[in-house]
């Protein structure tokens, strides 16, 4: 539990029940920052004040308009905050907006929060009554057991009690995650003279820092930007950690192109995706015929087109892309409407394609079986293998697991922690990848089989190129239950991880680019007796290269020879020179007595060859570093 720390509040209620007062009597600062505002005594866009709980802990409030007319102004703020302080007036007691609200804060699924009875002074007979109202229109809802305080901010009546409570409230709340990316949701962007562009938001994971780079996607921009500089409650701060009301001072931005609704994000950290499928969680049947809705996400505010799979599942389509994951929630607003229509639930930010007759209805019953955390069960099933970070941009959970050693040389990752969640029984770990087990069994016998056919079809082939087993896994199918789902295509070092996992499962080595059966030699076939005769040769003479019509008469072509090196049975060294693989060394034992440095007609007699031949090989022998070119005509041995 945290001692100290700094929480973010959103209030919520109808109009005119005295959120910004109340806001004001506990912080001492006016949450209402427009002259409009200040003259008709109506929030009509966001407001901000914060606070030092007696615990030291750090409160920032974020006041929202309670009026129907800025619902969307009120989704803004509430959207990002992680706790709730719902008002209530007593001498008002339960209203229109007060529903909206609440509906609000249920589709958004804040957990934590309390309600707070204001004006208590004014209607003091009628709190009893106030507190049976909402503990009713609560009730099955996420604020139904959150404490309820009476207070009246004119008076003071209860502000103690009510400090108390938020002193509670903020000491069993979990601490952020530090170290997790960041997904600061805009909610204003300005000029401050001789600093330049600021933006606000509620940060609620993650740390942002001076000097740092971060994404700016929104309406109109999509770029990386430095921080210039943060602040957090007045103050100029190196970085601000969550929960925290931050302020960061961007460079060569113009703060024109900026809006509410944009958000800063850590490098290449978040899908930022058009296209998800939902659950329903609370409102109106998703199949009840309305297709053209506004979804409210953070601070952004986007017309969605709704496709329903049933009363409880959907696909919906972004007009404009967000950074979204598994586990987000969507607040559904009709058009022209002033309620909250549904709350969403995200499942899936990377959805399947529907293009089959009766694809919606399939995958309707899909998401009805999918837990509301995600299932990377379902997620590896439907791709064959994904990469660990991949589903981690998605917003899903990764249990950690020793890893498989991947074969082909790979090695296998660190495995995570000895407490961590085990992986589901079919799914395995390779690598980075996460693999179904069906998928790699496909794949372990597709390269299995298009090894053996391909060494029986060319018995004097070295092997099959590791390019042509990538290719064969890749086209194996799209997994409709006719084949196997194809090989992913991903970065090379990935998919060399995946692929020599298949290799090595299917009982197969890679050499110089060729998977093969170990201890595979290539047939000769009818070559043999030739490769065979030219062995003999040379064995009797290492340095008489045979003439090109000596090789016709043995019956070796080019594609012999070039069997028969690989097998390690000839060594040639370039315009028809064909050697012994012992030949080279042969020739430095007696080039290494000659006085040196030596010329090339030196070493040729010294080897009773040919011209033809020692230029060639001398070339062979500076390329592996034995010897060493003094000038145009001499060279030595290397010591």
């Amino acid at each position: 539990m945290p001692t100290a720390g700094t929480f973010v509040i959103a209030t919520a209620g109808h109009v005119d029940h005295g959120k910004s007062t109340l806001v004001n009597a506990l912080t001492g600062m006016e949450p209402d920052r427009w002259a409009e505002e200040k003259k008709r005594g109506l929030t009509i866009d966001l407001g901000f004040a914060w606070t030092t709980l007696p615990s030291g802990r750090e409160l920032a409030f974020v006041d929202v308009p309670g009026h129907e007319k800025f619902l969307a102004n009120m989704l803004a703020g509430l959207g990002p905050a992680p706790i709730a302080c719902f008002v209530i007036a007593a001498d008002k007691g339960w209203q229109a907006q007060s529903s909206d609200h609440r509906d609000a804060i249920a589709a958004l699924g804040i957990t934590r929060g309390l309600v707070v009875i204001t004006r208590a002074d004014l209607a003091p007979n009628t709190i009893e009554s106030t507190k049976a109202q909402v503990s009713a229109q609560l009730r099955g809802t996420p604020l139904a057991d959150a404490p309820i305080v009476t207070v009246s901010a004119t008076t003071g009546q209860g502000l103690p009690e009510l400090i108390d409570v938020l002193d509670q409230l903020t000491a069993t709340a979990e601490d952020p995650t530090t170290s997790a990316r960041v997904r600061l949701w805009i909610d204003r962007a300005f000029t401050i003279k001789g600093a330049g562009t600021v933006v606000t938001g509620t940060l609620t994971a993650g740390t942002l820092r001076t000097g740092e780079s971060v994404d700016l996607h929104g309406e109109t921009i999509d770029r990386s930007v430095t921080i210039r500089g943060l602040q957090s409650r007045n103050a100029s701060v190196a970085e601000v950690t969550p929960q925290a009301r931050v302020a960061v001072n961007l460079r060569d931005v113009p703060a024109e192109d900026l809006h509410r609704g944009d958000v800063l994000l850590t490098p290449d950290a978040w899908p930022v995706v058009t296209i998800g499928d939902v659950r329903r969680t609370m409102g109106e049947d998703l199949d009840s015929g309305v297709h053209e809705l506004m979804a409210h996400i953070g601070t952004a505010a986007v017309p969605v087109h709704l496709r329903a799979f049933d009363a409880d599942h959907a696909r919906i389509t972004l007009e404009r892309p967000l950074p979204l994951q598994v586990g987000d929630r969507i607040v559904l607003r009709a058009p022209g409407s002033r309620n909250v229509y549904a709350g969403l639930l995200v499942l899936d930010v990377d959805p399947p394609e529907l293009n089959r007759r009766g694809a919606g209805v399939r995958r309707g019953r899909e998401l009805a079986e999918r837990p509301d955390e995600g299932d990377i069960l379902a997620e590896v099933a439907r791709r064959g293998a994904v990469e660990r970070s991949v589903l981690t941009r998605f917003g899903l959970p990764v249990p950690g697991e020793a890893e498989v050693t991947a074969g082909d040389g790979a090695e296998a990752a660190a495995g995570a922690d000895a407490g961590a969640a085990a992986l589901p029984a079919d799914i395995e770990s390779v690598g980075e990848w996460l693999v179904h087990g069906p998928a790699l069994t496909a794949w372990v016998e597709t390269a299995k089989s298009l090894v053996t056919r391909e060494l029986a079809a060319k018995p004097m082939a070295p092997g099959v190129p590791v390019k042509a087993i990538a290719e064969a896994l890749r086209r194996t199918g799209t997994g409709n239950g006719r084949t196997t789902l194809p090989l992913p295509d991903a970065s090379a070092a990935a998919t060399r991880t995946l692929l020599g996992a298949v290799i090595s499962r299917a009982g197969l080595e890679s050499v110089d680019g060729m998977v093969r059966p170990p201890g595979h030699a290539a047939d000769l076939g009818a070559a043999e007796p030739g490769i065979a005769e030219l062995e003999r040769r040379l064995a009797a003479s290492p340095f008489a290269a045979p003439e090109a019509d000596d090789l016709r008469e043995l019956g070796l072509g080019a594609r012999e020879l070039a069997v028969a090196e690989k097998a390690g049975r000839v060594l040639r060294l370039g315009d028809g020179i064909v050697v012994s693989p012992h030949t080279p060394a042969q020739a430095m034992r007696i080039l290494a007595g000659l006085d040196q440095p030596f010329t090339t007609s030196q070493a040729r007699q010294a080897l009773e060859t040919t011209r033809r031949t020692v230029i060639p090989l001398l070339e062979h022998l500076d390329s592996r570093g034995w010897t060493r070119r003094i000038d145009t005509t001499h060279r030595e041995v290397a010591r």
